[in-house]
């Protein structure tokens, strides 16, 4: 199999539960970074990459995301009115990125069953995969780094990069075998396994290029850890029957999934923010110095 990866799934049915009280009404994927939500950078790392169709798996009560990717001609009719010009450009470019499409996931069953939804929309082509947590920062885009490994091995690949003990039984650990500069040979991986268990410290992070084969193989993956479908066990039965490629990505991720680290991805987008950064960084300046003074 060839050809240009131009579909994208982003799974975003998750509940959420790690942000609540937020995520009751407000969709994780939804939440600000600085002034647009997290899900607006992935869908744009995925138009970066070169994708056109954007598969969007979501669950019941998370239609503002339906919403969001649509278009609002009144909003952008008003503020051209204002003279808002810039603005009303933000706004259109939300759902002109790329087309999108919306599929709901009915029963919260995991990562694997959640991509298995995406099946009819996907249709017999290559497709990647963004999870909708993960936000990478940098200059070339994750999503295009596996694509480019696909466009010259033709084979499935998934980002990775070395990540320390206390965070490898919580991802995929890979084992692999070096092929080219950044792209490695996977062999072999496991769930998060415990440190006797894993292969190598090199973990899986949050982006695919995956081939439609991996729709047969979940629709008969049986419950794996947590009594969910995990897309680890499916990926492993498409490593071992058609091989897999371990991409170690240039860039940095950020997982917004839970409080902490989401404040603090929010703090770093807001610095290098050219409206709120310098603003944002006298504040910490003199927030860290009340500190020093409480402190002594």
């Amino acid at each position: 199999m060839s050809g240009k990866i131009r579909k994208a799934v982003i799974p975003a049915a998750g509940l959420g539960t790690r942000m609540l009280p937020a995520t009751k009404t407000i969709p994780k994927e939804l939440l600000p970074l600085v002034d647009r939500p997290i899900l607006q950078y992935i869908v744009e790392e995925a138009v970066a990459s070169g994708i056109t169709e954007i598969i969007l798996i979501t669950s019941a009560g998370k239609s503002a995301m339906d919403n969001y990717f649509r278009q609002k001609p009144e909003l952008e009719e008003k503020l051209r009115a204002m003279g808002r010009e810039a603005d009303a450009e933000r706004v259109r470019r939300t759902w002109e990125m790329a087309n999108f499409t919306f599929v709901q996931q009915d029963e919260q069953k995991g990562l694997g069953h959640a991509v298995w939804c995406a099946r009819d929309a996907v249709g017999d082509e290559p497709f990647g995969v963004l999870l909708g947590d993960d936000v990478m920062y940098g200059g070339y885009p994750v999503l295009r780094q596996l694509t480019d490994a696909w466009e010259e091995y033709g084979l499935p690949a998934v980002a990775t990069q070395a990540v320390d003990d206390e965070h490898i039984v919580k991802y995929s650990s890979l084992k692999m075998e070096p092929l080219k500069g950044r792209v490695m040979r996977v062999t072999d991986m496991n769930e998060k396994p415990t440190l006797e268990e894993k292969f190598s410290n090199y973990a899986i992070l949050g982006r695919y290029v995956l081939t439609p084969e991996i729709f047969e193989i979940l629709e008969r993956t049986p419950p794996g850890r947590n009594n969910e479908i995990q897309l680890t066990d499916g990926l492993r039965e498409l490593t071992l029957k058609s091989g897999m490629l371990g991409v170690e990505f240039e860039g940095r991720r950020y997982d917004t999934g839970n409080p902490c680290d989401y404040v603090e991805t929010f703090a770093e987008y807001a610095l290098r923010d050219a409206e709120t950064g310098p603003g944002f960084r006298a504040w910490i300046m003199r927030k860290a110095e009340e500190l020093r003074e409480e402190k002594g």
